[in-house]
């Protein structure tokens, strides 16, 4: 089964972060393909790299990270909300005279075309968080 998921609450506000991550772990452990992971709303906030938890918590960007290289997966921040709570790649810190980026690695920026794509190519498009 092809799934996309689509997470719209931050890594450390809510559960749905993590419950997301575990899901599309669990899904490619299983075999199954995961067509994109989209963040929306304060979900983008799991797509910056400036996240420093404590010595002895999870890294739930590190582990988003180290998923989207092991398994190729396509991460997209909403690039809106993505602005509006100040994540920017090159690309936009450029355009809006930012003097630096803070997208973590494997995350990319792009608009709500990626989610409506996301549903299209999916057999399923599972939403973590309100």
């Amino acid at each position: 089964m092809k799934f996309s998921v689509m997470v719209n609450e931050g890594p450390y506000t809510h559960q749905a972060s993590d419950t997301a991550y575990q899901f599309t772990r669990a899904a490619l452990a299983a075999g199954h393909e995961v067509f994109r992971v989209f963040f929306y709303h304060d979900g983008v906030n799991n797509g910056t790299r400036m996240t420093t938890p404590p010595q002895d918590d999870r890294n739930i960007v590190d582990r988003w990270s180290e998923l989207a290289s092991e398994h190729e997966l396509d991460l997209v921040v909403c690039v809106a909300a993505a602005q509006r709570r100040g994540i920017v790649d090159a690309d936009e810190a450029k355009r809006n005279g930012k003097d630096g980026d803070n997208i973590a690695p494997g995350f990319r920026i792009s608009g709500l075309g990626q989610l409506i794509e996301a549903g299209i190519q999916s057999d399923r498009l599972l939403v973590f968080g309100d």
